[in-house]
């Protein structure tokens, strides 16, 4: 007997910053900028604080390393130093990354609608969808302002799947950082991992790739398949 078709997914939920554009080094970028003023050098021990981390969460810790220099500053203040140092660079050029518009082509051409799920303030991601990705018929876009809680909490993906309709489970996400993969895990979605900056845990519930130019349809719906055989 021959296996059965996987299952399609019902959305699939993308990753914006270092999956669909390549802005993570803008936004090392943009974070070593604001942590010179604050007296600091950027370095790998920073990463974690830093890649696929929300501005507020960058922020807090750049105020922690900054010594007296960060305790004169508020979180508030150096996260709109922040966004504006970031969204100037993605203003200037945000380029795809490989394999993105075959990938959203071949969704849209069967049906499967897509999202954007991003821990990325909504000036960046307007910027982006209205740039880079203008062409691109998301179903909608959920920003860091969206929800009360961005990445790594589980909060936009949850929203993303309600606003679809449909269980977590049935929807995958398409992530790059460690918070991200968490933030969709802990909301019940299968996720399909294609690293970018920083190695992401291998856990059970994910699937990777090394770039999206190794991902179709197929793929994706393997990804539902799998946690259905897994829950079952």
């Amino acid at each position: 007997m021959s296996a059965p078709a996987p299952t399609v997914p019902a959305a699939v939920l993308f990753d914006m910053d270092g999956t669909l554009v390549d802005t993570e080094v803008l936004w090392w970028e943009a974070t070593e900028e604001v942590a010179a003023t604050l007296g600091h050098r950027l370095g790998d021990s920073d990463a974690r604080e830093v890649v696929g981390r929300a501005v507020q969460d960058t922020a807090a810790h750049l105020i922690r390393v900054g010594g007296a220099a960060g305790v004169a500053l508020s979180a508030t203040s150096v996260a709109e130093a922040l966004t504006r140092s970031f969204h100037r660079r993605v203003e200037a050029g945000a380029p795809l990354r490989p394999g993105v518009r075959r990938l959203l082509a071949e969704l849209e051409q069967h049906g499967v609608p897509f999202a954007l799920v991003s821990a990325s303030p909504r000036i960046v991601v307007d910027s982006v969808v209205h740039g880079a990705l203008a062409d691109v018929p998301f179903s909608f876009t959920l920003s860091a302002d969206d929800t009360v809680r961005t990445k790594p909490y589980p909060d936009p993906y949850r929203v993303a799947a309600e606003r679809f309709g449909a269980d977590p489970g049935a929807c995958v996400a398409v992530e790059d950082s460690p918070d991200g993969s968490d933030s969709a895990q802990a909301a019940g979605c299968p996720v399909l991992v294609v690293p970018s900056l920083l190695p992401v845990p291998a856990l059970q519930g994910r699937v990777f790739a090394e770039s999206l130019e190794d991902v179709d349809l197929e793929m994706l719906s393997r990804c539902v398949s799998d946690v259905i055989r897994g829950s079952g």
